[in-house]
């Protein structure tokens, strides 16, 4: 079951919410919006079809292109909606995505809707052509997943996935190139149990 959501905070911002009746939830941002970035891209779909039924996935919209700035902060409204709704929240990105995940977790450290966990996949060491998305790393107050593939030409994952493994952060890497052709579910295997793992209380 998936519900439309508008995100409060004066962008035009929508999104995908899979599985909503779950407990926690999980954010997720699509790659670049110029190059055709969206909620539906497959895999936010695979990971978001992955956490489910126990984890809820807000697949959002960036509102207007405004170079990586207000797309930190739509990630962060996101958050915040999903904060007043749900017991735990996680943040999720793939590529551009994965820039504006970092940030917007590095720039929440501490305060009421910090995510829980957080989880990148393939992601560049800049959100807007400089090296911010990388050094962000160490800001991430919670706990932090890194995917990249090893195959991947289309972005510099290299500094993130090093300055992750300096903090003890969890990297994963998969035999693929930068769309993970056909290693959608490879993925979000890898993705959802990290998530599960921070955001649903044992039993």
């Amino acid at each position: 079951m998936t519900d439309p959501v508008h995100v409060p905070g004066g962008r035009r911002v929508v999104g995908s919410l899979d599985a909503p009746d779950a407990d926690a939830a999980v954010v997720a941002c699509p790659p670049h919006p110029q190059q055709g970035g969206s909620r539906s891209d497959p895999r936010l779909r695979a990971v978001g079809d992955a956490l489910g039924p126990d984890l809820a996935c807000l697949r959002i919209d960036y509102g207007p292109w405004d170079e990586g700035r207000g797309e930190r902060i739509d990630a962060e409204n996101a958050l915040a909606w999903a904060a007043d709704r749900y017991d735990a929240v996680g943040l999720f990105g793939y590529s551009f995505g994965a820039a504006v995940a970092l940030r917007a977790a590095a720039s929440l450290a501490d305060g009421p809707v910090a995510p829980r966990a957080c989880s990148v996949l393939a992601p560049p060491a800049g959100l807007t052509g400089q090296r911010d998305a990388a050094e962000a790393v160490d800001a991430v107050p919670c706990p932090l997943q890194v995917v990249y593939g090893d195959r991947d030409e289309a972005v510099a994952w290299g500094p993130v996935v090093e300055r992750a493994r300096d903090r003890g952060a969890v990297v994963e890497s998969v035999a693929a190139g930068h769309g993970f052709a056909g290693h959608a579910g490879t993925v979000a295997d890898l993705i959802a149990p990290f998530f599960r793992l921070h955001l649903v209380p044992e039993r």
